[in-house]
C-alpha cells in the first residue's frame, strides 16, 4: 500500500477509535496490526511482528521498575505516612508565610513522586491538607489550586511512572531520565513556593495565621517523635532511591527493589497488618497488568511507525509545511495541552511520544530536555479547562461541595508557572542535562 495513504488511514483510524471510546491499548494494538497487515499483505508477518515486539519488550530488565515502584507507593499510602509527612513539614515551617500551603507543595510533591500517580496525590492531599487550610481561613480557590498544582510535580521527581513510560518507549536510559527530572522538579516547586509566599505577603487575608505564635495551640504544639520518625523515613527513602541512582549504587530496577523493601519496613513500623501488605501487593499487580499491556501495544505502534516509514513521512510533511524547531514545539505543546483536557498522562504519552520524540530529535532537540519538557506540559494539560482531570479529582475529593470554577481559578497561577518553567528548560537546557552528564 502507498505509504502516504497508509499513514493517513492509520492516524485517522486511531483518532476515530479513541473518540468513540475504544480503550487506548486496544486502539493502538488494532491500528498497528491492521497497518502491518496492509503493509506486508500478510497476516502471518503482522502476527509474528507483534509476538517479536512482546517478547523483546517483556524481557527488558527495566520493566521490573514498574511493579516495584507501584508496590512502594502502595505501602507508603497504606501506612498513613503521607499525613505524618504533611504534619512534620507544616510545623517545621512555622514562621513561613502561607506555611500550610507551602507544606502542601512539599508534602504533595514527595508523595506524588513516591506513589507515581499525580491523581492519587491530588486525592490524598485533598483530604489531608484542604481541611487544615480551610480551618485557618485560607482563601478557598488558593487552597484548592495549590493541591491540584503541586500534585503534578511528583511526575518529574523520581521515581516517576511517567518517566519510566517515556524511557521504555524511546529507549532512553531510565536512570538518566530520573536524574534529569530532579533539578526541574525542585525548580518548579521553588516557583510555586515563591508564588505562595509572595501572595501571602501581598494579600494576608488569603493565607492568615501564618506567623506561628498567634495560631491556636493545636498547630503550635511540638512535634512528637512518631511523626518525625515517620516523615523522616519517607524523606530518607526518597533520598536513598534518588541518590543511589545518581551515585551509581543502583540501577533503576535495583533502586525500585530497595524502595519497595524500605516502604515495607515503614509500613510494618506504622502498624500495617500483613493483610494490608498483601492487599498492597495484589493492588500493584492489578495496576501493573494493564500498564504492561498498554506499553506492549505502544511498542507495537512504534514498530509500525518505523517499519511503514510513517515517521519519515510526517517529518517530511512538517519540513515542507515550513515548520521550524520553535513552531514545531509550539504545535506539539498545543496538542499535549488539548489532549490533557480529555485523557490521563499515561495515555497521552503512549499516543504521542512514539511520533513526537523522533521528530523532535530530528529537529535538534536534546532527548532528555524534550522528555522533561514533555512531562511538564502533559501534566499542565491535566489542569487545562474545560476538562482538566486533576481539577475534577480535587473537586470530588475535598470534604465539601465546591464550585468547579473555584478550583480552575485557583489552579491558573500554577498552570502559568509550569508553562514558564517549560520555557526556561528550552532556553537553559543545562537545567536538565547537568546532573545526567555528571553521573
Amino acid at each position: 500500500m502507498d505509504p502516504t495513504l497508509l499513514t493517513l488511514l492509520s492516524l485517522g483510524l486511531l483518532i476515530a477509535m479513541i473518540l468513540v471510546g475504544v480503550p487506548i491499548g486496544i486502539s493502538l494494538g488494532a491500528v498497528s496490526l491492521a497497518g502491518l497487515w496492509l503493509l506486508f499483505d500478510s497476516w502471518e508477518i503482522a502476527r509474528g511482528t507483534a509476538g517479536s515486539v512482546a517478547f523483546s519488550m517483556l524481557r527488558e530488565y527495566t520493566f521490573g521498575t514498574i511493579p516495584l515502584f507501584i508496590i512502594m507507593g502502595n505501602f507508603i499510602a497504606a501506612s498513613g505516612a503521607a499525613r505524618d509527612l504533611y504534619t512534620m513539614t507544616n510545623r517545621g515551617l512555622r514562621r513561613i508565610p502561607a506555611r500550610l500551603a507551602v507544606a502542601t507543595v512539599i508534602g504533595n510533591t514527595i508523595f506524588a513522586a513516591i506513589s507515581g500517580v499525580s491523581v492519587a496525590a491530588a486525592a490524598t492531599f485533598s483530604r489531608i491538607a484542604y481541611p487544615q487550610m480551610r480551618r485557618y481561613n485560607y482563601d478557598r480557590p488558593m487552597a484548592l489550586g495549590v493541591i491540584a498544582g503541586s500534585a503534578m510535580l511528583g511526575m518529574l521527581i523520581p521515581p516517576s511512572i511517567l518517566l519510566i513510560f517515556w524511557g521504555v518507549l524511546t529507549e532512553i536510559s531510565i536512570g538518566k531520565l530520573f536524574v534529569a527530572g530532579i533539578v526541574p522538579g525542585f525548580m518548579v516547586a521553588g516557583l510555586f513556593i515563591l508564588y505562595l509566599v509572595f501572595t501571602a505577603i501581598r494579600h494576608p487575608e488569603k493565607a492568615p495565621y501564618h506567623v506561628g505564635e498567634g495560631e491556636p495551640s493545636v498547630t503550635a504544639e511540638p512535634l512528637g517523635w512518631p511523626v518525625i520518625l515517620s516523615g523522616g523515613l519517607i524523606l530518607a527513602l526518597v533520598a536513598l532511591v534518588i541518590g543511589g541512582i545518581w551515585g551509581g549504587l543502583f540501577t533503576p530496577t535495583e533502586a525500585a527493589g530497595v524502595g519497595a523493601l524500605g516502604a515495607l519496613v515503614i509500613a510494618l513500623l506504622k502498624g500495617v497488618t500483613w493483610r494490608g501488605i498483601l492487599d498492597g501487593i495484589i493492588s500493584a499487580g492489578v495496576t501493573t497488568a494493564p500498564i504492561m499491556f498498554l506499553l506492549l501495544m505502544a511498542g507495537l505502534y512504534s514498530r509500525f511507525l518505523v517499519t511503514s516509514g510513517t515517521l519519515d513521512l510526517l517529518t517530511e510533511w512538517i519540513v515542507n509545511a515550513g515548520f521550524g524547531p520553535v513552531t514545531l514545539l509550539i504545535a506539539m505543546t498545543l496538542v499535549w495541552l488539548a489532549m490533557g483536557t480529555l485523557l490521563d498522562s499515561s495515555s497521552i504519552i503512549l499516543l504521542t511520544v512514539p511520533i513526537f520524540a523522533p521528530i523532535a530529535q530530528s529537529f535538534g532537540y536534546d532527548p532528555l530536555v524534550f522528555a522533561i519538557y514533555g512531562i511538564l506540559i502533559i501534566e499542565a494539560g491535566l489542569l487545562t479547562p474545560p476538562f482538566g482531570i486533576l481539577v475534577f479529582v480535587v473537586k470530588g475529593s475535598v470534604p465539601e461541595n465546591v464550585p468547579l470554577s473555584e478550583v480552575f481559578r485557583g489552579a491558573v497561577p500554577y498552570w502559568l508557572l509550569i508553562c514558564l518553567a517549560g520555557v526556561l528548560l528550552i532556553l537553559m537546557p543545562g537545567l536538565v542535562t547537568y546532573l545526567p552528564n555528571n553521573m
